[in-house]
């Protein structure tokens, strides 16, 4: 059941197990208590698919727990990070995230702090979801191929401020369709600028080469030539320019 719960109650009510999952603590729980209020955050709201000790979350991974939380103004999305986690601080995410956004790819950055990431709540269904939701009208098949090119083109853009994701491959929880039809890439804790970057040919695998995403969009726009693909992409590697992308965006038929 969702609730909405002012930073004060949040040791009340019970919810410091969220804050400081996996392992409470109560000296962690009011260090973390400030860091949300030096972001301006006013009070948590436990909404989500996913469950932890029987309260809803946005999210669950390795590194940290992603919640929606109130501000003055807005609601945004909280990323807290996990005291197991291997990571000691949240500032590389963040990083990651603000060179994304420099080329207009992810969530908007807010702010962090050392446990800490605030960002853009993007509302939407994952990329499999969208996709399984459409039908397969002219509408809907320009509408998939839409997405499926403008996220091509975040990743190329990706690619051109040498930042490689990290997790494209697979990503049926990495990508967002906004309800205006617009795909944001998540999730930048794993990303690098310091090694090689292969956004386009680790989306194309995923959208185009293996897996239960690649069927749902060739029942709708068709299957394309995968060995034309593999030979883009090996220019495209080779050659990472604008007209060697332009290349691989035809062998996608985009």
């Amino acid at each position: 059941m969702e609730k909405i719960v002012p930073l004060n109650r949040l040791i009340t009510e019970g919810y410091g197990s969220i804050v400081c999952y996996p392992k409470f603590d109560a000296e962690e729980l009011n260090r973390r208590l400030k860091e949300m209020k030096q972001l301006g955050i006013k009070a948590l709201w436990f909404k989500g698919e996913k469950m932890i000790n029987n309260v809803p979350v946005l999210g669950k991974g390795y590194v940290g727990i992603v919640v929606l939380a109130e501000t003055a103004s807005e609601t945004i999305a909280l990323k807290i990070r996990r005291t197991d986690s291997g990571r000691t601080a949240m500032k590389h995410e963040a990083e990651m995230l603000r060179t994304a956004n420099f080329v207009d790819v992810g969530p908007r950055l807010h702010g962090f702090t050392e446990n800490l990431l605030t960002m853009e709540f993007v509302e939407g269904p994952f990329l499999p979801v969208w996709i399984d939701a459409l039908g397969n009208t002219e509408d809907d098949r320009q509408r998939l191929r839409k997405v499926l090119r403008d996220i091509l083109e975040q990743c190329w853009r990706l690619d051109e401020v040498g930042l490689d994701h990290g997790e494209l491959s697979r990503a049926p929880k990495h990508i967002i369709v906004r309800y205006s039809d617009e795909a944001c890439i998540l999730d930048f804790e794993t990303s690098s600028v310091s090694r090689r970057v292969s956004n386009v040919t680790s989306i194309c695998q995923f959208l185009f080469m293996r897996g239960k995403t690649v069927e749902s969009i060739a029942r709708r726009i068709g299957a394309i030539d995968e060995k034309r693909l593999l030979s883009a992409l090996r220019t495209y590697k080779r050659n990472r320019n604008r007209h060697s992308f332009e290349k691989v965006l035809k062998a996608c038929r985009l």
